[in-house]
Formats: structure tokens, C-alpha cells, sequence
């Protein structure tokens, strides 16, 4: 199949959600069985807030629900500095790709300096399904 829709799934991870202070967006769990390959895409929408700072994180563990450490950079496509944002990325779209060996990652987006309203979204990119069509 040649087609990218027939190779691919796609997962939500931090569903579309105003942010109104600094609490962090924690993703939700993300299983790589039965794909080679991993990409976050971040949205942003119009950031409120004159001086807030959005940073990405990304981890990964061997366990669904424990475990999680941070990855290391050799480990990703990208960097979390560079995926992460500010209050002058309005409508902004970033990707990070993890080229690690464990099943199990999330993605945690932490606000710093926000009081106003950051539109925030994630979702996962599955890629390369051993079966196909990916569902």
C-alpha cells in the first residue's frame, strides 16, 4: 500500500484544551507496539498571555503506567527546546520524533509565566505499521 493513510495511526495524546495557568498538560500514554515509528505534532492556538513559555517533554518507559524517564536527545528527531513554544507562537505547529527502543512514551507540556488562555492539542503519528492497513 502506498498510500500514507494505510501506514499510519493516529492517536490523540492532550485533546484540544484551554490552558489558564501553569499546570502541566501530561499526554496520554502512547503504545508503539506494532510501529517502527513515532512523530508528536504540538498545536498551539492564540496564546493570551504576554510572557509565557510552553516546554516539551518527552518519556519513555518499558511499563504502561510506570517508570517513565526523560529520553535521551540521541533518542529523538528534533528537541524538545525546539518543539517547545512561547507566547509569540500563535497558531504555531511543532513536531518531535522518538527514535528509542521502548514501547511506551508521553509527552507532558509545561506552561511557565501563563495567567491567560493557551489553546493547546497533541496528537501521536504512528508510522510504519508491520500490519496493513493501520486502524
Amino acid at each position: 500500500m502506498r498510500d500514507l493513510a494505510s501506514n499510519i495511526a493516529i492517536r490523540a495524546v492532550i485533546a484540544p484544551a484551554v490552558v489558564a495557568d501553569n499546570t502541566a498538560a501530561v499526554g496520554g500514554v502512547i503504545d508503539r507496539r506494532g510501529f517502527d515509528s513515532l512523530t508528536y505534532v504540538i498545536a498551539s492556538g492564540i496564546l493570551a498571555d504576554a510572557d509565557a513559555t510552553f516546554a516539551v517533554l518527552l518519556e519513555e518507559s518499558d511499563a504502561s503506567g510506570s517508570g517513565f524517564t526523560a529520553v535521551a536527545d540521541a533518542e529523538l528527531i528534533g528537541t524538545e527546546a525546539l518543539a517547545s513554544f512561547t507566547y509569540a507562537d500563535d497558531g504555531a505547529v511543532r513536531k518531535l520524533g522518538y527514535i528509542g527502543h521502548k514501547r511506551y512514551t508521553r509527552l507532558t507540556i509545561t506552561p511557565t509565566g501563563n495567567s491567560g488562555s493557551a489553546p493547546l492539542a497533541a496528537v501521536a503519528v504512528l508510522g510504519h505499521a508491520s500490519a496493513r492497513p493501520a486502524s
